[in-house]
């Protein structure tokens, strides 16, 4: 049984990503199963910190941008939001090149909130990070 109350395709998903910092990063969204989302993301140049490994807030900003979304596509978006209210990352492993992919799950789907459990993990599914992100469900306010 899926836990999405819309399920756009990966396409949708992947036009909208190039609007904001996940394009910026090249994040693509690659799967949405029945109670998972999954994306990929380079290490590259853009994604690297001084010493050419991932850059531990590129981990976050991947595993951050996959747990909003699946949020998003978890509410009724005409009465609700879905915010960032907490987020944890273990960096596990170092990675230099190639792409690492994240999957997203829920451990909660709640009425004002959710937790999410997401790991990366690099080309020969050695985990890097594991984290988990909390996002608040809020009302849609009336636009002024």
């Amino acid at each position: 049984m899926s836990i999405w109350r819309s399920a756009p395709t990966v396409e949708q998903l992947n036009a909208r990503a190039n609007q904001g910092m996940a394009g910026f990063l090249g994040i693509r969204y690659t799967e949405v199963g029945d109670d998972f989302l999954r994306a990929t993301m380079p290490v590259n140049e853009r994604t690297h910190q001084p010493y050419g490994l991932l850059h531990g807030g590129a981990s976050v900003t991947l595993a951050e941008t996959l747990g909003s979304v699946a949020s998003m596509l978890c509410i009724d978006l005409k009465q609700n939001l879905c915010v960032g209210q907490e987020i944890n990352a273990n960096h596990l492993r170092g990675v230099s090149s190639g792409t690492v992919t994240a999957t997203a799950r829920p451990f909660h789907l709640g009425a004002r909130s959710h937790v999410w459990h997401i790991e990366i993990r690099d080309e020969r599914e050695r985990l890097v990070c594991v984290s988990r992100l909390t996002m608040a469900i809020i009302e849609q306010r009336p636009k002024s």
